[in-house]
């Protein structure tokens, strides 16, 4: 069973089967187990150091897992600090607040609420993926005996900490916001996951903030759409209510809050390439000529604007451990993922839902002009958006894909990016599934549809949406 639920990030599955009590146990001993010896290795001797931070998302499968997990989490001697119901940025906010070896968060993310998982952290909230660290802990657990292991009853606490973290998200919140005497208009749909609890404890009484709800109950573990904002559907509740309400933009929050997607006041939806291009320009002003990390597949538009406000832009691989490892190499002020994840150097190099939201409003009450005007600058060319296609071999397609474009600029750093000048494309493989994933740039959208139809030709068969 654990072959089935180990993912390339993180653990993720459906529960009860094959995700179970018994899994959940046994990664709570060997998560323990590969935090205390990195810290170890890591020359940390800090009794801290033996802590591990464990929190939870509303789904009705989440308490019996967290109980599990945190019994293998004592039984391998380490101790457990028990946050409760938090998003997942919670987490990555108490290790460094604390001084952990790491933490565990109980989610399935975007899933749908028959899924379950865990997403793991260790030293400063450094992502635990496949080839950092996860795979020790697939290995760690399978040999892992609840029935056989010597339990070392470690200890466990309830600690509140929303006051501290309220405190450190604020921080990127415009005084003029905090103090009222600048109004944003704002709608939230929390998609009845984690964003239904962080919002209120952390924005609530904001004066300059006026928020209009939706889905912010989390209470049952179900959701009125699924909780991935990244699918167009699941947004047409949020921009209904922004014309509703004349809102000057709206949020929507996946299931454990770590990612965003915004739509303007006309209730256009806004790529996150664009959104990380503009907020960039704050960023820049704040911390000039500091660096600027985006994801691989967003606009060139992106990297131009980074230029034009001195700053440097950082390509990155896809995904946060990526992501993030580039925002720490570099020391890059911000970052952002097409994903909707947001990244910041101040919040220890990590992405944040809350401090995105933050981010957006006050660059909003900063600029003059609806957002929509704000974002129009970085609307320089026209995209394909991400389109799939299945093929039975991904290497030998993409080799194919190269062969076919002999003049083009080529770099594989995740996948393989073909730059012919005046439009590019980038193609990588799925972790999970047999799939190709194509986005192509170019001037507009007629050469767009007519590449997009040339590319095809070597990609095997497109996948409807």
């Amino acid at each position: 069973m654990l072959g089935k639920v180990f993912k390339a990030y993180d653990v993720r599955a459906i529960y009860p089967k094959p995700l179970t009590e018994k899994i959940a146990w046994q990664i709570g001993y060997a998560g323990a187990r590969f935090l205390t010896e990195h810290a170890t290795e890591a020359g940390h001797d800090d009794p801290m150091m033996r802590h591990v931070v464990v929190g939870r998302d509303m789904r009705t499968s989440s308490p019996l897992l967290t109980e599990a997990l945190k019994w293998g989490v004592r039984d391998f001697g380490a101790h457990v600090i028990d946050v409760g119901l938090v998003d997942t940025p919670f987490i990555y906010f108490a290790i460094n607040y604390l001084g952990c070896c790491g933490g565990i968060m109980t989610t399935a993310s975007h899933n749908p609420s028959n899924y379950n998982g865990f997403k793991i952290s260790r030293i400063a909230a450094k992502p635990v993926g496949m080839t950092t660290g996860l795979d020790n802990i697939r290995k760690y657990a399978a040999i892992a005996d609840r029935d056989k292991v010597k339990k070392q009853d470690g200890r466990e606490e309830l600690r509140d900490m929303w006051d501290a973290y309220r405190s450190h998200v604020l921080h990127f919140l415009d005084p003029a916001i905090r103090d009222g005497s600048k109004k944003i208009k704002v709608v939230i749909d929390a998609s009845n996951g984690m964003a239904g609890t962080m919002v209120p404890k952390v924005f609530d009484d904001v004066p300059g903030l006026e928020i209009t709800k939706l889905n912010f109950d989390n209470t049952t573990g179900e959701f009125v759409h699924e909780p991935n904002p990244l699918v167009e559907a699941n947004l047409d509740q949020l921009k209904a209510e922004v014309k509703k309400t004349k809102a000057n933009l709206g949020i929507c929050f996946d299931g454990d809050a770590d990612r965003c997607i915004v739509v303007d006041e006309k209730a256009h939806t806004i790529g996150c390439d664009l959104l990380t291009a503009w907020l960039s320009k704050r960023f820049l002003r704040e911390h000039p000529h500091s660096s600027i990390v985006y994801d691989l597949r967003s606009s060139k538009s992106l990297a131009e604007t980074i230029v034009e406000g001195g700053g440097t832009p950082i390509r990155s691989r896809v995904g946060h451990v990526f992501m993030k490892q580039a925002l720490a190499e570099s020391d890059a002020s911000f970052g952002g993922e097409l994903s909707g994840h947001f990244y910041f150097r101040d919040n220890f190099y990590a992405d944040s839902g809350a401090i995105a939201f933050a981010a957006v409003v006050s660059a909003l009450a900063d600029s003059k002009g609806p957002l929509s005007t704000q974002i129009k600058p970085a609307r320089r060319y026209c995209q394909s958006g991400e389109i799939n296609f299945e093929v039975e071999d991904k290497e030998e397609t993409l080799e194919e894909l190269q062969g076919a474009y002999p003049d083009a600029t080529i770099d594989e750093l995740d996948g393989v990016t073909l730059d012919l000048g005046d439009w590019w494309c980038n193609v990588r493989a799925s972790n999970t599934e047999p799939l190709l994933r194509l986005n192509l740039e170019a001037a507009d959208e007629a050469t767009v549809l007519e590449l997009v139809e040339e590319v095809s030709k070597h990609l095997g068969k497109r996948v409807a949406h």
